[in-house]
């Protein structure tokens, strides 16, 4: 029988709960029935059984990133490892928050979204790395995503390319704060996630070949008023909608060198800021309202 996914209230209203956002699938003419793992069988990349983590999770890229998440903590345990796959739980100020590095790439972030999932994780947010587009962003200033372009093709598998991927409007507004709260440079706005490190980032690949298809450069993103550009946020926020998930996203920026190989830059920020917002979503359940010009307000001189 066929499946449809209906969005319930954020805040969880209509089945009596409190602060957690829900989805089902409903099967017409039967029960629903999601596929979750259980205590027995953990998750087969991941690793992972329900319950391991707490349902308020950080994904960086980098295995070391996870554990440089982790060791920001008052305290924290290693969970699993297998892969690029390496997890962690811990308390920050007294929340309780878990770490899940991703890899690099939509296809190993669409399997983190779907096992994280199926074990009980129901708000997500990036703590991810990107390249400039945009002119004024400098090395180490911090873009949070409000809704991701999606030049990549992983997404493509789960929905059409008009489906939005945007940003769950509690967890955007928790890093906003955070990032006002914590007094650091940043930006709101589109960020494009692309499939290649090389080609699609205006890098030259081992030798020359025609610009394929659907391939932008950095001017014509910057024209689209495109912020910075990176390889998985687009993935996540598809998959978080379609599942009734909460996801978000933050980039440090990394700068170039001459070359265009990327300078590792404020990195440290993107987790100061994650764990500040993560916080706030498992304490006060995210900021109840914020204030919103419209404009490139969230950008803070030095």
């Amino acid at each position: 029988m066929p499946l449809l996914l209906a969005d319930l209230p954020g805040d969880g209203r209509a089945l009596g709960l409190r602060g957690k956002p829900r989805s089902r699938l409903v099967q017409v003419g039967g029960r629903p029935r999601p596929r979750v793992a259980s205590r027995a069988r953990p998750t087969y990349h991941l690793h992972l059984r329900r319950g391991d983590l707490p349902p308020h999770v950080l994904i960086p890229g980098d295995p070391q990133r996870a554990d440089r998440i982790a060791a920001s903590w008052q305290s924290s345990e290693p969970v699993a490892e297998h892969r690029e796959f390496r997890s962690f739980r811990g308390r920050y100020r007294g929340a309780e928050l878990g770490v899940v590095s991703a890899g690099i790439g939509g296809p190993a972030m669409a399997i983190v979204v779907e096992e994280l999932a199926r074990v009980g994780v129901h708000t997500l947010l990036r703590v991810g790395t990107s390249g400039p587009v945009a002119k004024g962003l400098r090395g180490g200033d911090v873009v949070i995503t409000l809704a991701a372009a999606r030049f990549e093709g992983t997404s493509a598998s789960f929905a059409p390319m008009g489906f939005p991927a945007t940003a769950d409007p509690q967890v955007h507004a928790a890093l906003v704060a955070a990032a006002e709260a914590l007094g650091v440079r940043y930006r709101s706005g589109i960020t494009a996630t692309v499939d290649t490190f090389q080609l699609s980032q205006g890098r030259r690949g081992y030798r020359r070949l025609p610009i394929g298809a659907g391939v932008f450069g950095r001017a014509e993103l910057a024209d689209l008023g495109i912020l910075n550009v990176e390889m998985e946020a687009s993935v996540l926020l598809t998959l978080a909608r379609l599942y009734g998930l909460r996801a978000g996203v933050l980039c440090a920026v990394y700068p170039r060198r001459p070359g265009g190989d990327p300078v590792p830059m404020g990195e440290a920020t993107a987790i100061r800021v994650a764990n500040e917002a993560a916080y706030r979503l498992v304490v006060e359940g995210g900021p109840k309202a914020v204030e919103h010009s419209g404009q490139v307000r969230y950008f803070r001189e030095e």
